[in-house]
C-alpha cells in the first residue's frame, strides 16, 4: 500500500517533555501534513528547564530501530539530531544511504538547552568524511566552531560548506537576531526574520530542522525548505510566553 502524504524520519533522542527530540520533530512533521515516524538514540531525564541525565541506545538496537522501517516504507527524508558518537552517526549515514535516501538533515545537538554536553566531535577529518554523506546541517553560532574549529562562527559555516549545505542559525547572534545564514554551496544567503516579537523555547533547533525535512520530503528546493521552516519555528517561538511551542502551521 501507497501512502499519499510523504513520509519522514526522526533519529534522535527522547526528551519526555516532548519540547525537543523525537517528540517535537513528529509533531512537526505532522503539522506539515506528513507521515512522522521516529527511532530513539538516547532516552533523556529532562523537562524544559532542567536536565538530569541521558542513557546512550547501542549502536546495534539503533539500527534494529531504522532497519524494518526502510525496508517498508519509502521515505522521503531523514532528520538526525542527537547522536552518541560520530561512529554511530556514521553507521546511521550509511545504512540511510544504502537505502537511497535523498534527503538527510543533521541537527548536531552538542548541548542541551540546560548547558549539559553531550558529545564532542574533535577529529575534523573524520567529520569531514560525514559531512560528505549529508543533505545540510543546522549547527548554531557554538556548535559550527566546535565543529569546525573556528573561532569565527561565519568563517566556522564556510568551512563546514565545503562538505555540506550550512544552515547557521542565528538565534543567539549578537548583532544580527534571529537572521540565519545559509550557505549553499559557495552561495551565502541571509535569511532575516519576519518579526522580532519572539520568545525563547525548548527544542527550537529541533523544530527548525524537523520542519526543513518535512518541507524537503514534500519536494521544496533547499533554499525554500530553509525560508519555509523559518517562518514556521517563528509561530512556534510566539506561540505562548513558556518554554514550550505550540505547533501549528
Amino acid at each position: 500500500m501507497e501512502y499519499t502524504r510523504a513520509i519522514t524520519l526522526s533519529i534522535a533522542g527522547l526528551d519526555p517533555c516532548g519540547g525537543a527530540g523525537l517528540l517535537a520533530d513528529v509533531k512537526t512533521f505532522e503539522q506539515h501534513k506528513c507521515l512522522g515516524f521516529g527511532v530513539t538514540t538516547a532516552i533523556t531525564c529532562q523537562t524544559e528547564d532542567r536536565f538530569d541525565s541521558v542513557r546512550w541506545i547501542d549502536d546495534d538496537e539503533i539500527i534494529c530501530q531504522i532497519k524494518p522501517l526502510l525496508h517498508r516504507y519509502k521515505i522521503a527524508a531523514v532528520k538526525i539530531g542527537l547522536v552518541p558518537s560520530a561512529q554511530s552517526l556514521d553507521r546511521i549515514l550509511d545504512i540511510l544511504i544504502a537505502s537511497g535516501i535523498p534527503n538527510i538533515v543533521w541537527d548536531p545537538v552538542l548541548t542541551a538547552s540546560s548547558g549539559f554536553d553531550f558529545n564532542n566531535f574533535s577529529d575534523t577529518s573524520s567529520l569531514q568524511k560525514l559531512l560528505g554523506k549529508i543533505t545540510l546541517i543546522t549547527p548554531n553560532l557554538r556548535e559550527a566552531v566546535d565543529l569546525s574549529k573556528k573561532s569565527d562562527p561565519v568563517t566556522a559555516a564556510r568551512t563546514l560548506s565545503h562538505h555540506t549545505n550550512v544552515l547557521l542559525k542565528g538565534g543567539h547572534h549578537p548583532t544580527a537576531l534571529g537572521t540565519d545564514q545559509l550557505f549553499i554551496r559557495s552561495q551565502q544567503i541571509s535569511l532575516a526574520p519576519v518579526t522580532q516579537q519572539l520568545l525563547p523555547k525548548h527544542g527550537s533547533g529541533c523544530i527548525l530542522s524537523s520542519s526543513i525535512t518535512a518541507f524537503l520530503a514534500k519536494r521544496e528546493s533547499l533554499e525554500n525548505a530553509c525560508t519555509n521552516a523559518k517562518r514556521y519555528i517563528e509561530k512556534a517561538l510566539g506561540s505562548n510566553s513558556n518554554l514550550l511551542a505550540y505547533h501549528h502551521v
